[in-house]
């Protein structure tokens, strides 16, 4: 059985779906803290042919709270309305904005202010309309020691989910030895998203932006597509 475990991140970028589409079972962490400056809460669109976040915003609270222990900011009705209007401004000339918007409003209008419980219902919409079935497990659910950290931690998810296979995106290269997996009878695998590209409104390419850029520019059919062939496993 092949596993991947990732943090929740706000409408991430293709190489996510790829990996989670790619293996059995797919852990998602809410019992992992909260890292400033990550991808939990903020994400990258189109915006006058440049890339631009949009963001999140948090209840400020202790710096090692747990990401199911965060709440949005009380201004995050007004925020969400300022997201939501820059979205329709720059994509609304986009081929396929009339498709993907429906989806874009109903990830923004949640009503839960939890952070995990916002960025899971995210995923969950976003996977439902990529068509991706993969079982999403929530790591706190799990039976594993909470004060094991990185690789064991990793390991022990693995053990304790009887996975044979885990794969991790290529980012974590550095982070985890394959022998080390080796001895516990768990093969090591890295994702590595291939450079795609597609029109945009502008003659300069901005490439790793949200999904939500590559399926305002492409069909459904095409970002499925993609998200199946456009990547190395190694």
């Amino acid at each position: 059985m092949k596993l991947a475990i990732m943090q929740p991140y706000f409408i991430p970028y293709i190489g996510y779906f790829q990996l989670i589409n790619w293996v059995d079972q797919f852990i998602i962490y809410d019992d992992i803290q909260y890292t400033k400056k990550g991808w939990v809460n903020r994400n990258r669109v189109l915006v006058n042919s440049n890339d631009a976040y949009i963001t999140l915003p948090l209840k400020k609270d202790s710096d090692y709270a747990d990401i199911k222990d965060r709440y949005l900011a009380e201004s995050w009705d007004s925020d969400r309305k300022k997201i939501i209007n820059r979205i329709i401004e720059n994509y609304r000339g986009a081929p396929y904005f009339e498709e993907t918007y429906p989806l874009i409003e109903k990830i923004l209008l949640f009503e839960n202010n939890n952070l995990f419980k916002f960025l899971l219902q995210s995923l969950t919409l976003i996977l439902n309309h990529l068509n991706i079935h993969t079982p999403i497990i929530i790591s706190s659910t799990l039976g594993i020691d909470k004060t094991l950290k990185s690789q064991d931690k990793v390991i022990a998810i693995c053990k304790n989910m009887e996975a044979s296979d885990y794969v991790n995106p290529i980012g974590g290269i550095s982070l985890y030895d394959k022998d080390h997996f080796s001895d516990q009878n768990i093969s090591l695998h890295f994702l590595k998203t291939e450079i795609i590209q597609y029109q945009q409104f502008g003659n300069t390419f901005v490439p790793s932006l949200s999904i939500i850029d590559m399926l305002m520019f492409n069909s459904i059919e095409n970002v499925i597509s993609m998200i199946n062939e456009k990547h190395d496993i190694i």
